[in-house]
């Protein structure tokens, strides 16, 4: 395993983390009575296996089911043979609890968290899902919940405070650069090959020396353990999940990738990767070339590149029925260019489903607006006159039956 300092946490972090969102029993917020005797060996045996990896990083949320109880089972044991000393050696527990208008039932959720865990203190405590502004300000508000996870680490329940975000660019960057009671200490964000939207907040992250966990990339990366033959093509010689960690980690301003594991050998392919990580400038390049080129070929060289400018957001005042046009023109590329139709559908039949997490509809009220309302939206796109066309196509390519959140199922 290979480690990253993490910021101004001065963690080891190693560059893959165990993910604690795909092995629990459920996502209900049930007791441990639910829980399997296979399941638990399951997630034990998939805990041990990261830890044998060097994965010393075990992730989870309050808001993952069981996930918190069923790792109370395991940790403290751990934590006592591999005491967190910021080495690389030293166990680092992460569990993350939602921001909320009330700052006293913030507190409480943490301390029912820890209770959950069976831990007197976690290294790391992430409010989870500032999505919006309004979350942003119930966070850093005077008397607000990241005032109070100060508290909780002064009183040594708590190590460091970050947050993690499925916002837009702009939001991320805000709360990056937050000031009260210190800001925040790291960042749980999206950013891979196919989703590079928040390099930006990448950008401010490292500016300010946030730790910079990446969420995801193999699932909501492309759903890449199970990715399109087009994908797989253009990818060789890598599988396209070893090249997608690659991409990720040749930037040294990331530290670490999130792996969700469902199993032990969940593991293998990405950790495969670093063998290849002292060359991947030279072993990716190709790859991106291929990529990009399949991508012009599909939409066009100018499309490829420039299909957000000018589109409004999903919330502004004069878009067109609160679509989410960035995504859903995102998907439309992803799934002509390199098949991704299965991962285009999930999360096209997302939208309007997805909450704050994945906000803004889909096209399929699309002949409910009027051509004075489109002009109105996509007047500043320098492809306006193709964009209604444009969300058609992606309806009918990937529109179908409606899917929930993982939380939400």
């Amino acid at each position: 395993m290979q480690y990253r300092r993490f910021g101004k946490t001065e963690l080891s972090m190693p560059v893959f983390s165990c993910g604690g969102m795909r092995y629990q029993q459920t996502w209900d917020d049930a007791p441990l009575d639910v829980v399997e005797a296979e399941n638990q060996r399951n997630l034990e045996a998939t805990i041990v296996r990261a830890l044998e990896l060097g994965i010393t990083h075990i992730e989870t949320a309050r808001g993952y089911g069981t996930s918190e109880r069923q790792l109370g089972q395991i940790l403290p044991a751990l934590r006592e043979q591999r005491p967190s000393r910021g080495g690389p050696d030293g166990l680092i527990v992460q569990t993350k609890v939602a921001p909320l208008r009330d700052a006293d039932e913030f507190r409480r959720q943490v301390l029912d968290s820890l209770d959950r865990l069976k831990m007197e203190r976690v290294d790391l405590l992430g409010l989870h899902g500032i999505n919006t502004h309004e979350l942003l300000w119930w966070a850093i508000r005077p008397g607000g919940c990241l005032e109070v996870a100060r508290q909780l680490q002064a009183e040594g329940r708590v190590g460091h405070v970050g947050f993690s975000t499925h916002g837009a660019t702009d939001l991320i960057v805000d709360a990056i650069n937050a000031e009260p009671f210190g800001g925040f200490d790291y960042v749980n964000l999206h950013w891979y090959y196919i989703n590079q939207w928040n390099g930006p907040a990448v950008e401010a992250a490292t500016r300010r020396d946030l730790g910079v966990f990446i969420i995801s990339p193999s699932d909501k990366g492309g759903m890449l353990y199970r990715p399109s033959e087009r994908l797989v093509e253009l990818c060789q010689p890598l599988h396209p999940i070893v090249f997608n960690c690659l991409f990720c980690l040749n930037r040294p301003e990331i530290h670490t990738l999130s792996l969700g594991a469902s199993q032990p050998s969940d593991f293998d392919l990405q950790v495969s990767s670093l063998a290849h990580l002292h060359e991947a400038h030279a072993v990716i390049g190709p790859i991106v070339e291929r990529l990009h080129a399949a991508l012009v070929e599909a939409v066009g060289a100018e499309h490829a590149d420039r299909f957000r400018e000018g589109l409004p957001a999903w919330d502004a005042e004069k878009n067109a029925g609160y679509i989410n046009t960035h995504v859903v023109l995102w998907l439309r590329q992803l799934a002509l260019a390199y098949d991704m139709i299965e991962y285009g559908q999930m999360r096209y039949n997302l939208l309007g489903n997805g909450g704050h997490w994945f906000p803004g509809l889909s096209a399929a009220h699309l002949d409910t607006i009027t051509e004075e309302r489109f002009a109105k939206a996509y007047g500043a796109s320098p492809f306006a006159d193709q964009i209604v066309g444009w969300l058609r196509e992606t309806h009918e390519l990937l529109g179908g039956a409606e899917i929930k959140r993982l939380s939400a199922s």
